[in-house]
């Protein structure tokens, strides 16, 4: 079964400006499924998970490009630079746009040498897991703090318990965990775990001791919603901090994680300079976590950050799919006043806080006062307050109690 992804105009706008796009995104994620279901008749598929077409593509790049001929889409192409040069000379003498889709499961240095090879001349688009848009079915669109935005999005969005969104949280944004009812969720993140540590970390970046990275990445994930401290991340899984954040990078390179930057300039002296981690699927962080149902998760102690970091995913979803680089940060001060979410856009401050409670009062934007309506260099715009609440409800006059749901 074929889940209409948001991104699919993003990708078809790319294919008619570039003469090769670039999907990226985390293993397993659907990019080969949506690329060959909008594919036209006549464009010809190959990946480089085939050792065989993988050895052809290395060791004569130049036979390959005349056996699999454009139209094409490429997958995994980071296990094939070599053919690279070969594209590059193809696409500067057709001038035809589209004629190259080319996927990858990381941004490592391999993947980085496509757009350097490559520059003007292809164009990168990031896919992400489900959002819940995709698997309710209804619309997507950015999300943005405006009131006549926020009624009418009230109108098509699919209402959601507390026990639905923690399933999803728990199960994760895979599609294959949609697309297969019978598919097991524990089974399915044992798999995708062993995968990666197998093919794309020690094949990619020779990390010789996949016990202690899969033992961080447990740790990264406990840390989930929470300001990066690499000390405190090497002291918890036993490894030095240097390498603490060389492997928090590769777990952002492979599109896992996200660093949300915090926002300061020279009027907020006291902001933190500290990044912020997410991991974008809640699934993935509740397995290593070890949650074994939506039930105990909701229950549990990490219950309030993983549903931060599903909203927040949501939202960054939200502005990846739409082919905009998602606008946010969050502020942190050394006096520990935060806000978990600022979206930065149309010369505008919008404050955004996450709070599992159906019933958030004006306590939950206090924080929101440090912004001070410009004073801290731009101007603010009305705030949020994303929770479990079961309708859109005004908390005063410049925020908004906004149910998960509509996201």
């Amino acid at each position: 079964m074929y889940i209409e992804r948001a991104i699919e105009k993003t990708v078809r706008e790319i294919s008619t400006t570039f003469p090769v796009l670039l999907l990226t995104g985390p293993r397993q994620c659907g990019k080969t499924t949506m690329l060959k279901y909008l594919a036209a008749e006549g464009r010809n598929y190959v990946t480089m998970d085939d050792p065989d077409v993988r050895k052809l593509a290395r060791n004569d790049p130049s036979l390959f490009m005349q056996r699999y001929t454009p139209p094409v889409i490429i997958d995994e192409i980071q296990y094939a630079p070599e053919i690279l040069p070969y594209i590059k000379m193809y696409v500067d003498n057709s001038g035809k746009m589209g004629e190259f889709w080319l996927t990858g499961s990381q941004l490592f240095h391999s993947m980085k040498n496509v757009t350097e090879s490559m520059a003007g001349r292809v164009g990168i688009v990031q896919l992400a897991g489900l959002s819940s848009c995709e698997i309710s079915g209804t619309g997507s669109e950015p999300f943005t703090i405006d009131s006549q935005r926020l009624l009418e999005r009230l109108k098509t969005a699919k209402k959601l318990s507390l026990q639905e969104i923690f399933r999803r949280i728990w199960l994760g944004s895979m599609p294959a965990l949609y697309a297969n009812d019978k598919l097991d969720r524990d089974r399915f993140w044992m798999s995708y775990v062993d995968t990666y540590l197998k093919r794309d970390i020690a094949d990619l970046t020779q990390v010789a001791d996949e016990s202690a990275f899969l033992t961080f990445m447990e740790v990264a994930a406990a840390h989930t919603g929470r300001p990066v401290v690499y000390q405190e991340l090497a002291l918890d899984a036993g490894i030095s901090a240097p390498t603490a954040k060389k492997w928090l990078s590769l777990l952002v390179s492979s599109q896992l994680a996200v660093l949300i930057e915090p926002y300061h300039n020279n009027v907020l002296k006291r902001a933190v300079k500290m990044p912020l981690l997410h991991f974008m699927d809640t699934g993935l962080c509740a397995y290593l976590l070890k949650w074994n149902s939506p039930q105990t998760l909701e229950r549990g102690a990490m219950s309030g950050a993983l549903f931060e970091s599903w909203v927040f995913s949501e939202i960054y979803k939200s502005w990846q799919n739409a082919g905009h680089r998602p606008p946010v940060y969050y502020y942190r001060d050394k006096d520990k006043r935060e806000i978990d979410l600022l979206l930065n856009y149309d010369g505008l401050l919008y404050p955004v806080e996450i709070k599992k409670t159906g019933s958030p009062g004006e306590k939950t934007v206090k924080n929101f006062s440090v912004l001070n309506n410009g004073q801290q260099g731009q101007a603010t715009g009305p705030g949020a307050v994303i929770c479990m609440a079961s309708d859109l409800l005004p908390i005063d006059r410049n925020n908004w109690a906004v149910p998960a749901w509509m996201i």
